[in-house]
């Protein structure tokens, strides 16, 4: 979904301000409140003719719409050119005829404030305790609140969100930070949220992942992920078998890639809140994402010695880049600067990164089309231009899913706009290019696709599958959704683009690139955070969209360069035993990843321009799956005590060969398989696996290296570990035994009751002597080293433990120590005794004394610190 535009300026090119309807006070009248916006100027005249000229909902009558001039055609609604001086002449009355009732309740939805939206996170057990408690426990309390004379309104469920997981409330801010029970309510949420327990996104973002219809074998690829909530919903549809306590290892992958670096490392940091084996992470230009390379295998899943084939995707989310006017609610800057050439220009770019979604699906597969706009040009236009370029695609009918979502069906028919005050409409690309009053610099803008198809071909299509969510209707944002499903293998017909589209972003024609170098150097007048996609879609329209056979030639191509011509690749279904062989030409938009030069820089009108977000040449280490027999995997799975069944094949690793080994990671074989088959900077491959080891530094001995280091279980890496820890491993802990560890970062070994006690001296004698770390006597001299803790489901003086928390604990000589960082044990602490017992606690408390009580307890450097801050930690949790 795009980021909407955050320009501002004065009152906008659209006409005469009008301000928002208020209260005497400066409040909103609908809901009283007086918050920032209110105080903006919520009407742009641009943004009401070009959506009234849409008839959004089937108006029908002759409605005027002021100031819209219809190139060479009678279009109900507008004047044809020549006419608006006519009509400037008339009474006041009669030019303001009356308008579509549902669109000024769409407008004046718009001009409300978004609710705050929230869904809860991670595994179903998980899910289910924690949204127990917000309904049992706070909201209960939320119900009869009254503020300052009015009665504020408690948090509701989402209705149509699976199994009434999520939830929205609206109320002002400062009944957040003034009203006891909101306040207590609110910050609850924050350390929720922090721990990755809580997900606050808006409603109608969650709608597209629950559309995909996700299971734990499918190969998923979600096109433009950042900043990472669909993502986040992906992976937990991935991990649907996970119990709270242990995460499955699914046979299936995410790959979520965005082509900004940055966001890419935000998507990174979102997608920790659910840790996955079975997620990667690519940098790369989405509309030109390059084909993936997997050994063949057979019907049992044994591999075909020296056959490739091509990686085709089971669900693919296509959550593309748009101008973002249904974000208007939350982004108020768009009121001012919307004008409809933000969603003309990134039509191209759109049905370009769609396109090729399309074809990297396998056959019976499913993706999901999605936009936070309401303008058909970036979403019925790509729909139907998509459709005529692969007609092994249909729309599927989403009517019997999630029926209590309300939506309106996809239009059959719009009229673009080519101007930037929404003036000028043309009813068809013909009329444009016959046109002598408009210039040619202005004709090279538009390609043939973004006009309405025909009745017949629109009726075929059932283009009214697709579904438009509006403001008004369940008090949400603007958005806009297609589900498509390939049947069967491409046809020859959809490798060349029908002639009903040669002008359209697939097409690549001598008038199209005749056009295209008309284009003027100056910059489009767009949403400062789409600009360098802008500029990439005008630059690349004449690019062809690749056909199912340039894809498997493109692996060929990435063979050859690697020196692997031998094998022969195919565009197969990866699970697919008796693939037909396919000899093509490479298409240049298929192969596999940018070049250096391709990655940092576009060519804009002569000048050289960096990209917005874009790091350039690719400096991401490589990942380096180490053997099951290394001398380091075998010390620390046997420190660790994780069982023989542990699949130690897919550990790696991701340091420069010359530093030693600071962290492990975990993947699964499929993600193995794509890692060792492809290469990793032509994928831009930013992350792969979750971290689940890592070597403790500070200690005396932690400062030792190679298979003498320590290392411990992270906290996000441990509900993937726990089923491989042996059991009679895993201490026994109860609320007791929790409240110490909340009330101090070191507590002594002294400080906690006999049973606890007598269990960590005795792992830790087995410890020692099992790695030799004893005392003349038989005393154990150190066995430190990381390890679990099961805190049991309990009831003990008015305080309730409703299900098993399982957490990563250090063992120093003397002290221990909980390994989650202090957000995550305030958040535990205020869920579980109703106050932050940290709140009073300092980093060098200890034994009282002010000082830390031994050298070797764990000392976090930055970079640990950092990888706590990210780590899971508080949703390990099991239902008894």
């Amino acid at each position: 979904m795009g980021r909407a535009n955050r320009r501002g300026g004065k009152g906008g090119r659209g006409g005469k301000a009008r301000g928002p309807r208020t209260d005497p006070e400066g409040g909103d009248a609908a809901t009283g409140r007086t918050d920032l916006i209110e105080k903006m100027d919520m009407h742009n005249e641009r943004f009401s003719r070009y959506y009234k000229m849409q008839k959004l909902f089937g108006d029908t009558g002759t409605v005027a719409v002021e100031g819209a001039v219809v190139l060479g055609a009678e279009v109900e609604g507008a004047k044809a050119e020549g006419e608006a001086e006519m009509e400037a002449d008339k009474p006041e009355g009669e030019k303001e005829e009356e308008e579509s009732g549902e669109f000024e309740e769409m407008l004046s939805a718009f001009r409300r404030h978004l609710p705050t939206t929230f869904r809860i996170a991670g595994s179903r057990m998980t899910v289910h305790s924690l949204n127990k408690t917000i309904a049992d426990v706070h909201v209960p309390g939320l119900n009869d609140v009254v503020f300052e004379g009015e009665r504020i309104p408690p948090p509701v469920r989402i209705d149509w969100y699976p199994d009434g997981c999520a939830w929205q409330f609206n109320v002002p801010k400062k009944v957040l930070r003034k009203q006891p029970q909101f306040k207590k309510f609110h910050s609850f949420l924050v350390f929720e949220t922090e721990v990755g327990n809580i997900s606050r996104q808006e409603a109608v973002s969650m709608i597209p992942p629950l559309f995909l219809d996700v299971e734990p074998h499918h190969k998923v690829m979600d096109m433009c992920a950042a900043p990472g909530s669909k993502t986040a919903q992906i992976l937990e549809a991935l991990h649907a078998q996970d119990t709270s306590t242990s995460s499955s290892i699914p046979s299936g992958v995410l790959i979520a890639n965005d082509s900004d670096n940055k966001r890419t490392h935000l998507l990174i940091h979102q997608s920790a809140r659910l840790p996955s084996p079975a997620l990667m992470v690519t940098n790369l230009d989405a509309s030109n994402y390059p084909a993936i390379r997997v050994p063949r295998q057979t019907a049992d899943g044994k591999p075909v010695p020296g056959k490739m084939d091509t990686l085709l995707f089971d669900r693919i989310l296509c959550d593309v880049p748009c101008s973002g006017d249904g974000t208007m609610r939350k982004n108020i800057g768009i009121w001012k600067s919307w004008q409809p050439m933000d969603g003309n220009g990134l039509h191209i770019l759109q049905t370009r990164i769609l396109q090729r979604g399309m074809k990297m699906l396998a056959p019976n597969g499913r993706i999901v089309y999605s936009t936070c706009s309401l303008n058909p040009v970036e979403n019925e236009a790509v729909i139907a231009a998509a459709l005529k370029a692969n007609p092994e695609f249909h729309l599927v009918d989403p009517s019997a899913h999630l029926p209590a979502l309300h939506r309106r069906p996809g239009l059959h028919t719009w009229l673009p706009s080519i101007d930037r005050t929404a003036t000028t409409f043309v009813p068809t690309y013909d009329a444009l290019m016959a046109s002598t009053t408009i210039d040619a610099n202005t004709k090279a803008r538009f390609v043939r696709s973004q006009w309405p198809p025909s009745a017949e071909e629109a009726k075929e299509m059932q283009l009214e599958r697709c579904m438009r969510i509006y403001p008004h209707l369940q008090d949400t944002g603007g958005f806009f959704v297609a589900v498509l499903e390939r049947k069967g293998e491409p046809s020859g017909a959809a490798v060349a683009p029908s002639s009903a589209a040669s002008d359209s972003a697939t097409a690549t024609t001598d008038e199209s690139a005749t056009r295209k170098r008309q284009v003027p150097s100056e910059e489009e007048d767009v949403p400062e955070s789409k600009r360098a996609r802008i500029e990439d879609a005008e630059m690349d329209t004449t690019t062809s969209i690749p056909a199912d056979s340039s894809i498997a030639a493109a692996s060929v191509a990435a063979l050859e360069e690697e020196g692997d011509a031998e094998m022969k690749i195919e565009a197969v279904d990866s699970t697919s035993a008796t693939p037909d062989e396919v000899s093509a030409a490479p298409s240049p938009s298929d192969e596999a990843g940018p070049s250096k030069k391709d990655a940092g820089e576009k060519k804009v009108g002569g000048h050289n321009k960096k990209k917005k977000g874009d790091a350039g040449e690719f400096k991401e280490n490589p990942y380096h799956y180490l053997p099951e027999d290394h001398p380091l995997v075998k010390t620390c799975l046997a420190r660790l005590q994780i069982l023989p069944t542990f699949p130690s094949s897919t550990l790696l690793v991701r340091n420069p060969p010359d530093q030693p080994i600071r962290s492990l990671y975990l993947s699964n074989t499929l993600v193995r398989s794509i890692i060792g088959n492809n290469s990793y900077q032509k994928l831009r491959l930013t992350a792969a696996g979750t971290k689940i080891f890592t070597k403790q530094e500070g200690g005396r001995k932690d400062k030792e290296e190679g298979v003498s280091a320590q290392y411990r279980i992270l906290g996000e890496g441990l509900p993937v570990v726990l089923p491989f820890v042996r059991e009679d491993a895993v201490l026994k802990g109860d609320l007791g035994v929790l409240r110490v560890f909340l009330e101090s970062y070191y507590p002594l070994v002294r400080n906690f009751d006999e049973a606890f006690r007598e269990q960590i001296e005795r792992a830790a004698r087995e410890r020692a002597a099992m790695f030799g770390e004893e005392k003349e006597g038989g005393e154990a001299e150190e066995g430190t080293g990381s390890m679990v803790v099961r805190f049991s489901a309990e009831e003990r003086d008015g305080v309730v433990l409703t299900h098993d928390l399982v957490l990563p604990i250090w063992k120093s000589s003397v002290s221990l120590s909980l390994m989650i960082d202090k957000k995550a044990k305030s958040a535990l602490s205020l869920r579980l005794f109703g106050e932050d017992l940290m709140a009073k606690v300092t980093k060098t408390e200890g034994d009282g004394s002010g000082k830390k009580p031994e050298a070797d307890i764990p000392v976090l450097d930055a970079a640990d610190a950092a990888e706590i801050e990210t780590e899971e930690t508080s949703a390990i949790v099991e239902e008894n």
